[in-house]
């Protein structure tokens, strides 16, 4: 008999999930994809298979790697498909309520060994943890955007993961290609505890008229060595999202700088969210051709 693969499932085919669920694919489990929305999933099916194609003519991946990773990936709108998963990695909306409800509803579905990692980018884990009877079992594994490219993954201990969790999810990140880096359970852990800030700052300079949205982002891609600056950053990542962590971190460490600069609060309030709406601090919107009559 052979050697039984072992299955993960990823909840939310948004850009993240569908690049943590490529990334397994291609390592070699035996993947499942959960969306409630069968557009979204639909989407995200086609995208990978896209992403396999382009690394497989890019000579990244060999023709029969990219078509067994494909092979191994299935789509669900169903929980219960999750039922003998061995790793569950949600990478759903940054809500603390809603990423609680998933993983009461998961602890009581999936099998008892099953490891149930969040990749939250500042909630706290061990208060998602709280919501299950597996806290010993319940963990942070933070991809960094787009999951197949960066090279990064920031794993979270609550305060009851166990030592064998960790040890299993690091070497997982690790079977990823990925570096590891290891954060106590505090708001931001490391990543968005030291970048959201600079990103709240840089929405600063351009409320009080430091400089131009240009101006800011040039100094900090050409001064500091940046590829993108934090304005630019900050809608690639979207405007809801870097609001949600600085309250996050407002609340969790109680002190005014981590206050949400009120020209962040006021796009997010526009509907000014960034890239995937068309328009943040930049304007992604393609103008229309103007025809020329003669």
């Amino acid at each position: 008999m052979g050697e039984t693969r072992e299955t993960i499932g990823v909840i939310g085919s948004g850009q993240m999930g569908s690049g943590i669920a490529q990334l397994a694919a291609i390592s070699g489990f035996d993947v499942w994809l959960h969306d409630s929305d069968s557009g979204a999933l639909q989407r995200a099916s086609e995208g990978i298979g896209a992403a396999l194609r382009k690394l497989v003519s890019k000579g990244k991946l060999s023709e029969l790697a990219g078509t067994d990773a494909l092979n191994r990936l299935r789509c669900t709108s169903d929980l219960e498909d999750f039922r003998h998963a061995d790793v569950i990695i949600e990478a759903i909306i940054e809500s603390e309520d809603v990423k609680k409800k998933l993983f009461s509803d998961l602890d009581k579905l999936v099998k008892p060994s099953a490891i149930l990692a969040s990749n939250t980018s500042s909630i706290s884990i061990t208060r998602l943890a709280s919501a299950t009877r597996r806290p010993a079992q319940v963990i942070g594994m933070h991809f960094m955007n787009p999951p197949p490219v960066m090279k990064l993954i920031e794993i979270v201990r609550g305060a009851d993961t166990s030592e064998a969790v960790f040890s299993k999810i690091k070497a997982l990140a690790e079977r990823f290609g990925k570096t590891v880096i290891c954060s106590n359970d505090y708001p931001g852990f490391i990543v968005n505890r030291i970048l959201m800030p600079m990103i709240n700052e840089a929405f600063h300079a351009l409320y009080t008229g430091v400089a131009t949205k240009e101006d800011i982002d040039t100094g900090m891609k050409l001064g500091t060595n940046h590829p993108m600056g934090p304005l630019e950053l900050a809608d690639f990542i979207g405007l809801d999202v870097c609001l949600s962590i600085m309250k996050v971190l407002h609340h969790g460490l109680g002190d005014s700088r981590y206050s949400p600069c009120p020209l962040l609060v006021q796009y997010v309030d526009a509907g000014r969210l960034g890239r995937k709406k068309g328009i943040g601090v930049y304007s992604y919107k393609k103008e229309p051709v103007k025809m020329l009559i003669s």
